[in-house]
């Protein structure tokens, strides 16, 4: 299989499949299995859809690092439950999705699926990582719009959207960002931070929306300079729109940081080709989807990740 390498935002995937799938959907034993039988089918659809020739379902060993809470503390507040002294704090996950998420982990390394984290970041991270230092093209799986600052059509650096559905995806590139937003996607972190995110805590700027912060990007270039016209009092710029700069200066100087997917991670990879499991792994394979109730969701992922179904 030729093709790109593909990175999924796995908890973004697989909190989707959670939630669009009924919570009837059970192991023999009773366990709840709608989330994995859910993101297996996600990855049947993708594999099939995009050819990619590798996989790697990018994981959140921290999915609110310290480094980043302690330039903005309200980043991801609102879904915490228990904060944890020396480690991650608990995010607010639904019970029956905290069972099936070890789950999930088995079974991606059952299914030959290479799974990669970092200690102390996001999945983000571990995405922009991998996709900045990739020496071909790139697809990220993601329902997160951060994300589109990774977009590069000189790098082959590309976003398989699924905020609108499986059944919609989109296939984001930087015609795409400009058409949507008004700026470049280099420039889209920037924008973030102006407009802000409440999903993620991210107050932005007071009183400036989409629409603002991509004429501030557009007028001055980057955050930075749209900081330095604020003191300067630039003529690009309204006394109304400055003091709200002016006013954000604090927020203003941590949100890039925050906002930023790290590029640099030294990350430890495993062999992500997307090939046919020996027949032995294929029948553990196989073993383990009929104990866990997974049924044709699991005999399509294994077929889409070019296993002959029919041989164990």
């Amino acid at each position: 299989m030729t093709g790109p390498l593909m990175l999924l935002d796995t908890a973004s995937l697989y909190f989707r499949a959670f939630h669009g799938l009924p919570d009837t959907l059970r192991s023999p034993d009773g366990t709840p299995i709608n989330a994995v039988h859910g993101l297996l089918d996600f990855i049947a659809k993708l594999v099939t859809e995009y050819q990619p020739a590798e996989l790697i379902a990018c994981w959140d060993d921290d999915w609110r690092p310290a480094w980043r809470v302690d330039l903005l503390h309200s980043y991801k507040e609102h879904r915490v439950t228990e904060a944890v002294s020396g480690g991650p704090d608990i995010e607010e996950t639904p019970a029956m999705l905290v069972t099936q998420i070890p789950i999930i982990r088995q079974v991606l390394d059952a299914f030959g699926i290479a799974v990669v984290g970092a200690p102390e970041h996001e999945a983000d991270d571990v995405i922009g990582s991998l996709a900045t230092q990739a020496s071909g093209p790139v697809d990220v799986v993601t329902g997160d719009r951060d994300l589109f600052q990774l977009v590069d059509d000189a790098s082959g650096i590309r976003v398989i959207y699924t905020a609108r559905g499986m059944s919609k995806l989109e296939v984001v590139t930087e015609s795409v960002v400009r058409d949507k937003y008004g700026v470049e996607a280099s420039q889209y972190a920037d924008f973030a931070a102006l407009r802000g995110d409440p999903s993620d805590g991210l107050p932005g700027v007071t009183g400036v929306g989409d629409k603002t912060a991509a004429g501030l990007i557009g007028t001055f270039s980057d955050l930075d300079a749209i900081i330095a016209a604020s003191a300067e009092r630039n003529e690009g710029m309204s006394e109304s729109v400055r003091a709200k700069i002016l006013a954000a200066a604090d927020y203003l100087t941590v949100a890039p940081t925050v906002v930023g997917v790290v590029r640099t991670l030294d990350l430890d990879v495993p062999d992500a080709r997307i090939t046919p499991l020996a027949i032995d792994k294929l029948t553990a394979a196989r073993r383990l989807a009929v104990d866990l109730g997974l049924g044709g969701a699991a005999d399509r992922a294994l077929r889409a990740l070019g296993n002959d179904v029919t041989a164990t």
